[in-house]
This record gives structure tokens, C-alpha cells and sequence, in this order.
């Protein structure tokens, strides 16, 4: 870790060097500024309102079919000849109508869901990278030698704090990009059901309402693609303020980087130190400058005084009951005003709870952590086994369309409960590494929220971008 050293400034130059000095920076001073700094400083370009940057790429939907409904036949022999060309184009290919689409969806090629990525393959950016850049922006999150123990631990807890909203804008910015790619498979099979619903009604062997349908399911699939493709430009924005990236390309570039997906969660859970709640009061230097303040503001203190001041807190907690389903709103008062008085109690009273409820906020910490952390690791084991599941199941409605004992439309269902499988495995996913985030910034001396963990999945609440 990089240590800052302070020095002792030097002492004051004679007369005479005053007046070399002050004529050399009247000469410095005169000078055009390209020649006092060659390298002008990124932080300088990037506040500048007149640095030249592109536009940033958008993220482009295609546009909806607006043409018009399919034609009404009325004519029984151009309804049949239309239907015997449909069924003599769907013969030429395997697996009949999806084989179909999908080859004439190549000419031209369907928009990626990531476009705007150009050919090139940018470095990755792992989690560790990302820390490095980041830090190299926040001098604060130094240590140095001077410090005393108290201002390392304000440094330290600070580091942590900042690793762990790293970690979490870095999960969610994988996640993100990744359920960008589900939602586009999900909106290639909603078009790939809308555009046979309306060769189908076109044949005559389907009713409009039917068509009216699929075509309803692929316009709120291109809603959630839209809402994928907001949620993965916000996280990619985040990230990007973290590690102070400010040129519009270069966020561009920080998306490409990232992984293509989060890592898979390990078998076996290891928690490491099996007392959460002693390991979470270890890792918070501040609370054991908490406590020794404490003890010594108590040791100032007699026992009576302290027993004193306990028997008037009882005595100020007996009012009188409050009717029935109200609250006693006018503030309990310590009836002995020598109590009050005495600054040396006052002190001693102050700090022993202030610590007590510092204690407790931290094991509760370390019981919910630890508890997320092993209900997630939980949920994301058990959302692969239904996504191997139901990918077997589409394996096996594969098989029985190609013997011609299942239609189509079995298949596009069947493909559409694997993608929304696999938007479920790839949210608890990431919400176990958010969980194990969190677990690992607690250990390490920052606080963690209460319902952090999890906070934003919406595993059950996707939209339906594949649904046939």
C-alpha cells in the first residue's frame, strides 16, 4: 500500500536568494502556461466545460413492425394457394417454421442487444482492477506513517466502506449487462412467435385474435428490453463515477469490459470465523476507542452515584399508564436535580450507552449478514437446479417436435420458461455476491445496512419477454 511521508519544510533561504527566487517565478509567470505544465492534469481536462467529447452510444431498439394487419382472404382458391406455398417453403428446412425465421432473420442480421460494440477486445476489468483505478482517485483512503490509532481506523473504515459500494456497483453492473443478453433471446423468440402467428392468420389457419396476442407479447417484450437496457446504462454510469471515468467513449468501453457473467457460487459455504457477532466487534477499531472511553468515564464514577442515577431512571420510566391504544408522548424526567448536575455522571451515563447501542447495531449487523449470506447462497443453489431442470425439459420438447409430436408453439414455450429460468438464476445470483459483499465489507470494518442484500431483486417480477 502506497504510504504517504511528510517532511519538515526547509529552512528560509538568505536575502539574496528571496530575490533570485522571486526572479525566477516573475520570469515562470510570463511564460505561456503549455510551457509551465506539459501534461496537463486529466482532473483539468475532464472539468473543463470546452474539452471536445462524443456522444455516447445509444443502445437501439428495433422499431416495431408497423405495417399493416394481414391481408382478409376472401377468396377461397388465393387463400389456397397461398397456404400451399407457406406449407412447400416450410418443407424446405429441418425443424419446419422456427428454422424458417430464424434463417431469414439472418438477412438482414437482427440489431445485438449490445450494439455500439465494436470489433475490439478491450482489457478486462476485474473487480481488483477496478480497485486500483478507484483508488487511485481518493488520496483519503491512504494510510501513512504519524498516524495514531484512532486515524487509522477512520482510514480503514472508510477503505472498507468504499471496497464494498465498489463490489456492489460492480456486481450489478455484470448483472445488468448480462440480463440485457436474456431479455434480447427472450425478444427474438416474442418476434419469432409474432411473425408465425402472422404468416398463420395470412394461410388462414389462424384467427386475428390469436395473432393479436403474440403481437401483444412481443411489444412488452421490447418494454422490457428497453427497461434491461436503462438498468444496465445506470449501474455502467455508477461504475463509472466510482473509478472516475468521465469521457462518454470510454464508458462505452467500460461496459465491453466487464465479465460476460458473475461467477458461479461455491458448493460449500465458508463462512471462516464461526462467531459472527465476536468477529464483527473485532473488525470495528472505533468501538474499542468506544469502550476504553467508556470504561475510564465509568471508573470516574462511584457505584452509588451510578446506582443513584439508575433508581431515578426507574423512577422517572413509572408514569402513570396511557388509555388504551395511545402512546405516553410527554418525556420521562429525572426527578433529583444533583443528578443532572454532575457532569462526571453525566459522562459516564453517556458513554456507557452510547457504546451499549453501538454494540448491539454491530452483532445484529453480524447476525443478519451472516444469515443473508447463507439464505442466498441458499436460493442461488436451488434457482440452478430448476434452471438444469428446465433446460432438460426443452431438451426434451427438442426431441418430441422433431418427431412431429409437439407443435411450434410448445417449443417457443418451452424455450421461454428456460430464459425466464435463467433470469432467475442469474438475480439470485447476484444477489448472493452482493450478500457475500456485504459479509466481507462487516468483517472488514464497515457497517452494512439492515435490507441492503437483495434490495432490488425482482427475480419474480420480470416482465414477459418470452411467454408463448
Amino acid at each position: 500500500m502506497t504510504v504517504f511521508r511528510w517532511h519538515q519544510p526547509p529552512s528560509l533561504p538568505s536575502t539574496e536568494g528571496w530575490r533570485t527566487a522571486l526572479v525566477a517565478l516573475t520570469l515562470a509567470l510570463s511564460l505561456p502556461l503549455p510551457a509551465l505544465a506539459q501534461r496537463p492534469s486529466a482532473a483539468l481536462v475532464a472539468s473543463d466545460p470546452a474539452t471536445p467529447t462524443a456522444p455516447p452510444a445509444v443502445l437501439a431498439l428495433p422499431a416495431l413492425d408497423t405495417a399493416a394487419a394481414p391481408e382478409q382472404l376472401t377468396d377461397i382458391e388465393r387463400a389456397r394457394a397461398i397456404w400451399q406455398r407457406a406449407n412447400q417453403r416450410v418443407a424446405e428446412f429441418p425443424r419446419g417454421h422456427i428454422d424458417l425465421l430464424r434463417w431469414e432473420a439472418q438477412n438482414p442480421a437482427r440489431p445485438s442487444a449490445e450494439a455500439g460494440e465494436t470489433g475490439a477486445n478491450p482489457p478486462a476489468l476485474d473487480m481488483a482492477g477496478a480497485l486500483r483505478q478507484s483508488l487511485r482517485h481518493r488520496p483519503g483512503l491512504f494510510s501513512h506513517a504519524g498516524m495514531n490509532e484512532l486515524e487509522r481506523a477512520s482510514v480503514q473504515r472508510a477503505y472498507a466502506e468504499h471496497v464494498r459500494d465498489l463490489q456492489r456497483t460492480w456486481i450489478d453492473a455484470v448483472a445488468t449487462r448480462q440480463r440485457l443478453r436474456l431479455v434480447g433471446e427472450s425478444l427474438e423468440a416474442a418476434a419469432i412467435g409474432a411473425e408465425l402467428g402472422q404468416r398463420m392468420v395470412q394461410a388462414g389457419n389462424w384467427s386475428q385474435a390469436r395473432l393479436l396476442r403474440e403481437q401483444l407479447t412481443e411489444a412488452q417484450a421490447r418494454q422490457a428490453w428497453t427497461r434491461a437496457a436503462q438498468a444496465q446504462q445506470a449501474a455502467t454510469e455508477q461504475l463509472a463515477r466510482l473509478l472516475g471515468v468521465w469521457d462518454a467513449q470510454a464508458v462505452v468501453q467500460l461496459t465491453q469490459r466487464l465479465p460476460a457473467q458473475l461467477p458461479e457460487p461455491p458448493a460449500a459455504l465458508s463462512m471462516g470465523n464461526a462467531d459472527a457477532e465476536a468477529a464483527a466487534l473485532r473488525s470495528q477499531p472505533l468501538l474499542a476507542q468506544q469502550r476504553l472511553k467508556a470504561e475510564r468515564a465509568l471508573v470516574a464514577v462511584s457505584p452509588e452515584r451510578l446506582a443513584a442515577w439508575s433508581q431515578a431512571v426507574d423512577e422517572a420510566l413509572k408514569t402513570p399508564a396511557a388509555p388504551a391504544g395511545s402512546t405516553p408522548w410527554l418525556a420521562p424526567e429525572i426527578g433529583d436535580p444533583r443528578l443532572v448536575r454532575d457532569h462526571a455522571l453525566e459522562a459516564a451515563v453517556t458513554a456507557e450507552s452510547a457504546l451499549l447501542i453501538a454494540a448491539a447495531e454491530r452483532r445484529s449487523m453480524a447476525r443478519e449478514a451472516r444469515s443473508q449470506l447463507h439464505s442466498q447462497h441458499a436460493s442461488a443453489l436451488q434457482t440452478q437446479q430448476v434452471l438444469r431442470l428446465q433446460t432438460a425439459l426443452e431438451q426434451e420438447t427438442l426431441l418430441r417436435y422433431n418427431g412431429m409430436l409437439q407443435s411450434s408453439w410448445d417449443l417457443l414455450a418451452s424455450a421461454g420458461e428456460r430464459l425466464n429460468a435463467l433470469d432467475a438464476a442469474l438475480m439470485a445470483r447476484r444477489d448472493f455476491w452482493l450478500a457475500q459483499a456485504d459479509w466481507d465489507a462487516l468483517l472488514a470494518g464497515a457497517d452494512v445496512e439492515p435490507a441492503s442484500t437483495g434490495a432490488s431483486s425482482d427475480n419474480n417480477n420480470r416482465a414477459a419477454a418470452g411467454g408463448h
